[in-house]
């Protein structure tokens, strides 16, 4: 049975086209990975079937009464709501249908008997539903969920606004399951996720019985929940059946058997032309160079798919730093309340440490106090001489309606704007992504912006807050690469040990110290 049909779907930004002439169809049941570089539109289609975009062409229809949850990445929480009222707001529609059965009773009174029957008909129909979505047991459903996601522990009561982007990724999700969707739209679920959380919602994937789509940049976690992958790749939608590693495995055989028919064709393009041009002008061969010619016009030339730019990240680095980059002494880090234990540590030039744990129990907070962003509460944080700070944030801050040229003009205004270009090219971003605003980019796209500021200033010491969040495979390969040439220092916050395990010298788990449950 099909849940959702699109047709001819075509859509872009100004003259940059995302995607064209694209047709998909999802059955009950479906278990769909939705892959492909950053920028190929992937969260655009998401916006696009569920309403919140409209296409250039196309159709796209859903079935009847069909029940979307969307997670989206750039999802935002209203201040002011707790996490009990966004848990709670996933009934909303059934509080809808309990206040239309209690304006159907007070109607009831005064209607005649054929308004009556009808009353009668939906309020019946009304309360079915209520039972049906256990709508008087709504507290426990909440309370069990809050539990599950380790909500609770927070404080239901707390405002939404003041969680980390894990928390907050934990509260979303929370309320599309309990909304019971037909369908799960998920937009990287797993970023901002810390390691228990992503395994919790691996396993409740694989039992999930109704249709989910999933965009995702985590290989592990893709070949573990989905059965089908789309590839959205030049404007196009390619359907694959298995997970990612198969998904791999055949799109490398369909592009050499591509490569080598391209390279056959245009090999016969050139004889027949050549042919053409030595006997067009000869009484006797004339017949023959006409009759090459109007298969050459009649042709279906083969195009080979364009290939994007491959992300080059080399970071710049500045002169040796003293032995000791920082000494922790006592330190207590939090803003208005402490999140940690008094602690006491060190790391030496050259080290390359990983800091992991839960979501919230402050590893971001650790890393700004270490840099002086956050005052600590109690001790201090002793620096090292010579250090040339490199620091990567969770989320892109400033001006997003600057152009990527603007926004690297801003940090070298010295650059030439070929220079500037150049720049963003080597990391993976096209000519029309370079002339675009910040923020109609991809998280991913957004993501090498700041890492091409990164790479080109010197330093000694980078500080990177969860760099692989959004960043496509071939982006994150590189990175690594990167990272593991580079002599400096690096304190890394990462969720992800197969990024990491190659290069770290020491992980830290941050839950030894935290007085936070995540």
């Amino acid at each position: 049975m099909s849940i959702l049909n699109v047709e001819n779907l075509s859509h872009g930004f100004g003259d940059r086209a995302i995607f064209h002439n694209v047709s998909f169809r999802l059955l009950k049941g479906e278990h769909i990975g939705l892959i492909g570089a950053n920028g190929e539109g992937k969260s655009t289609f998401m916006n696009i079937i569920t309403g919140k975009l409209m296409p250039d062409e196309g159709i796209v229809e859903w079935a009847k009464n069909a029940r979307v949850g969307y997670l989206d990445q750039h999802s935002v929480l209203q201040k002011g709501m707790s996490i009990k009222d966004v848990l709670t707001s996933a009934f909303d529609f059934l509080y809808e249908g309990e206040a239309r059965m209690t304006e159907l009773c007070t109607k009831m009174g005064e209607a005649d008997d054929r308004e009556l029957a009808a009353m009668m008909d939906e309020f019946g129909q009304l309360q079915d539903m209520l039972d049906m979505y256990d709508f008087y047991s709504i507290n426990s459903k909440v309370d069990e969920i809050a539990s599950a996601l380790g909500l609770s522990e927070l404080g239901t009561n707390r405002d939404v606004t003041e969680l980390s982007g894990g928390q907050r990724t934990k509260v979303l999700l929370g309320k599309l399951l309990l909304q019971k969707p037909d369908i799960l739209l998920l937009d990287e679920p797993t970023n901002y996720l810390d390691t228990a959380h992503i395994e919790w919602l691996k396993k409740y994937l694989q039992t999930y019985e109704n249709a989910f789509i999933v965009i995702s940049h985590d290989i592990p976690f893709l070949n573990s929940v989905v059965n089908l992958i789309y590839h959205m790749e030049n404007g196009n939608l390619t359907r694959y059946v298995g997970d990612y590693n198969k998904f791999l495995e055949v799109y490398e055989v369909k592009k050499s058997q591509l490569e080598a028919a391209y390279k056959r064709q245009q090999q016969e393009i050139s004889d027949l032309k050549d042919f053409v041009a030595r006997n067009k002008s000869r009484v006797a061969t004339r017949n023959m160079a006409m009759s090459r010619q109007k298969k050459l016009d009649k042709m279906e030339v083969i195009e080979l798919a364009k290939e994007r730019p491959k992300p080059e990240f080399h970071f710049k680095e500045a002169r040796a730093s003293s032995r000791f980059i920082f000494t922790c002494e006592g330190l207590v880090i939090g803003y208005d309340s402490p999140l940690t234990k008094p602690f006491t540590f060190s790391m030496e030039r050259g080290e390359k440490i990983v800091f992991k744990g839960a979501n919230g129990i402050g590893k971001t907070t650790l890393l700004k106090s270490i840099i002086g962003l956050v005052p600590p509460l109690k001790g201090r944080v002793t620096l090292g001489d010579y250090l040339y700070q490199g620091y990567f944030e969770q989320e892109m801050s400033g001006a997003k309606n600057n152009t990527c040229i603007e926004e690297l003009w801003c940090s070298f205004p010295s650059w030439t704007q070929y220079e500037v270009r150049s720049a963003l090219a080597k990391c993976g971003l096209t000519t029309k992504h370079i002339e675009s605003p910040v923020r109609v980019l991809s998280g991913g796209e957004q993501a090498k912006v700041r890492l091409c500021k990164l790479i080109h200033c010197e330093t000694n010491l980078l500080l990177l807050d969860e760099p692989t969040n959004h960043l496509d495979v071939e982006a994150k390969d590189e990175l690594k690469r990167a990272l593991i040439e580079y002599n400096g220092s690096i304190v890394l916050i990462c969720h992800e040990p197969e990024f990491y395990e190659d290069f770290a010298t020491k992980v830290i788990d941050i839950s030894n110290i935290s007085l936070k449950i995540s």
